[in-house]
Formats: structure tokens, sequence, C-alpha cells
């Protein structure tokens, strides 16, 4: 169930792949530090056949497709093996075609009349981008009390600095941040690093 699936890891790093290599020995410090997923975002040459790689070569490791746009790369997602996707914003056309899919999706939102849409296309579980430009703290707990059945995953501006005070919102599921996986730590191969920052990100959780 995905709302257990997001709950559990809690924290969801958001990655670029730069090059296949890197980004399965990336997910295999992730997952060393605790952390049960990755999103994969389709932002570069190499996502799709990061996202194969990694479901294949790191077991146990959940394997997300983020910065999914259109139905045609929710379906090349989904056929790379991702078993979670989410979006940054999303079109009626992209609501359909993830609703019909059966795949776990997670559709991202800004304002409450999108939130709206989501919902009627059977969807409870968003993905607020970018958070902290939206309002951050202050939007979500504005947002509780119209939608107080629904969960948001917060991602855009969140670091190790304010990232708790996401996770302690009662309709925060989980949350997305890139700050473990700076360009710098994987370009240098720093996976010690890395793993120590999301051992700290897990902690407490």
């Amino acid at each position: 169930m995905l709302q257990t699936i997001l709950e559990d890891c809690r924290v969801l790093p958001v990655v670029t792949a730069a090059s296949v290599e890197a980004t399965v020995q990336l997910a295999r410090a992730l997952q060393r530090g605790g952390m049960t997923a990755i999103e994969i975002t389709l932002r570069s040459p190499a996502a799709l056949d990061s996202i194969r790689a990694v479901t294949a070569q790191v077991p146990g490791m959940l394997v997300a497709a983020g910065t999914v746009t259109t139905a045609a790369e929710l379906e090349q997602a989904v056929a790379a093996g991702a078993t979670l996707a989410l979006s940054p914003g999303a079109t009626p056309a992209l609501l359909r075609a993830a609703a019909d899919s059966g795949v776990d999706f997670v559709p991202g939102v800004a304002t409450a009349s999108e939130i709206m849409c989501g919902v009627d296309h059977g969807f409870g579980i968003f993905k607020l981008f970018p958070a902290e430009a939206l309002g951050g703290l202050a939007l979500l707990k504005s947002l509780a009390g119209p939608f107080p059945r629904l969960r948001f995953c917060p991602t855009g501006g969140l670091h190790p600095g304010n990232f708790r005070d996401y996770l302690a919102l009662p309709n925060v599921i989980c949350c997305g941040g890139s700050w473990m996986v700076g360009a710098d730590l994987v370009d240098n191969g720093k996976w010690d690093d890395i793993e120590g920052l999301a051992r700290a990100a897990m902690a407490n959780q």
C-alpha cells in the first residue's frame, strides 16, 4: 500500500543520475545509511538505465521515478522497473494515465485547485512542490483545514535544518530532499559521506 511505503521511507532522496554506475553506488550508500527508497528523476540521459540498474542490483531498495511529466514518461518509467512515480505537477491527461496504469503515483500540486483535481481522479497523497517557495510549513498547516484526510510529501527547499519540522506535521507522510546526494559528493565518489548523511537523516524516524 502506497501510504505504508511512504510512511516507512520517511525521507526520499531525490537523485539526478550522473551515470548508471554512480547511481548504483549511490543507492547502495543510501541503503547502508538506512534509507529504503530512492527517487531517480527523469532529468538526465542516464535516468531510465539507472532505474533498471538499481532495481536489478540493489535488492530491497524501492526505486521511484521522479519528474514524470507526461503519460509517455510514466510508461517508460514503469517499463524500466520503477514501482512508484512522482511528478512536479499534474495535467488531467497525466492523472488519467496514472489512474489507469495502476502504478503507485504521487502527483505534484501547488494549489488547492490542483489538489481538488487530483482528488477527483482518485488520489489522496500529493507531492507539494516547490514546498519552501510555496509557503512551506505554513501552507501545509493551512491545507490541513479543508483537506483533513489528505497527506503530502513536501519537496523543494528542504534541508537538514528544516526537514524534521515538516515531518512533524500530521498531514506530512514523508519528505523529499537532495542534501544527502549532492553532485559534489557523487562526482567525487564520497560514498561514506553520503552514507553518513543518510544515516543522520533517518535517525529518530
